[in-house]
């Protein structure tokens, strides 16, 4: 599957287990759902560690049905069981990108393990500490490979700019199981020994921490701009990972952009 096709067959793919979820939904609730679609550009890591970059565009979408779900292409699926004032829980999935033998270049594409693209489910729980702040941990479960996470997570939506400017901004932190780790930064015998490196197995361990940046500009009464930018650090055995530390970098950055068309 190309990079250009692959985030609309698993935009696809999450949209039809938000559709599932909006089936199980009580019929009491009256709340009319909020929806907003779009196009964009994205720009991420080749692969997670990598020094280059990637470019590929994106479907942009953010479903939201009040009190019981939200699909949005930045932040995955969320299916709220729990449905308190302030606490919030149930199901959760989103996408792991993968790495593909283009985005691992003729340096590494010969040895070192290509990764599909996967979608990881799971659950998660948060607290709305006020009207601005909330925080929350998930974990999950890769469909389709034995990668497993968990995410603390901190939600500050910040006051509006120029009265209609919305934007806010989260920290989280990743864990990984070893699995995860020994797929994407080990290297066995054969593959050091092909790239002069030392092997290496990784353990689980914590693999990243983000501060992303979200923003939304309307240009008119049904539509605007939507933009995201994320930085974020490898931590643990990913950041000692030799594989990081000759061929690409514990720094890694996302952006994306969007034009949406919202009712």
């Amino acid at each position: 599957m190309t990079q250009s096709f692959r985030p609309i067959v698993l935009a696809i793919t999450l949209a039809a287990c938000a559709t599932a979820a909006q089936a199980q939904e009580s019929p009491e609730a009256s709340d009319a759902p909020v929806y907003a679609i779009g196009a964009g550009v994205q720009r991420l890591p080749a692969w997670l560690g990598a020094k280059q970059q990637r470019t590929q565009p994106i479907p942009f979408f953010d479903i939201e049905l009040p009190g019981k779900a939200e699909l949005s292409s930045v932040d995955g699926l969320t299916v709220d069981i729990i449905r308190g004032k302030r606490w919030h829980g149930g199901l959760y999935a989103d996408i792991v990108w993968g790495r593909s033998r283009g985005d691992l270049g003729p340096q590494l594409s010969p040895t070192v393990k290509r990764i599909n693209d996967r979608l990881a489910a799971g659950g998660y729980l948060e607290n709305e500490i006020n009207k601005t702040v909330t925080v929350g941990a998930r974990a999950m479960r890769e469909l389709g490979g034995n990668g497993a996470y968990a995410d603390l997570y901190t939600d500050i939506t910040l006051p509006k700019m120029f009265k209609h400017v919305e934007h806010g901004i989260e920290f989280s932190v990743r864990a990984a199981n070893a699995a995860s780790n020994r797929e994407r930064f080990g290297l066995d015998a054969a593959q050091a020994t092909w790239l002069g490196l030392a092997p290496t197995r990784p353990a689980a361990s914590w693999q990243q921490a983000a501060l992303q940046y979200q923003v939304f500009v309307p240009t008119s009464r049904h539509t605007g701009i939507a933009a995201n930018i994320e930085y974020a650090r490898l931590l643990g055995d990913p950041a000692r990972s030799p594989l990081v530390k000759n061929f690409g970098q514990r720094t890694q950055l996302s952006e994306g952009i969007a034009f949406v068309y919202h009712f």
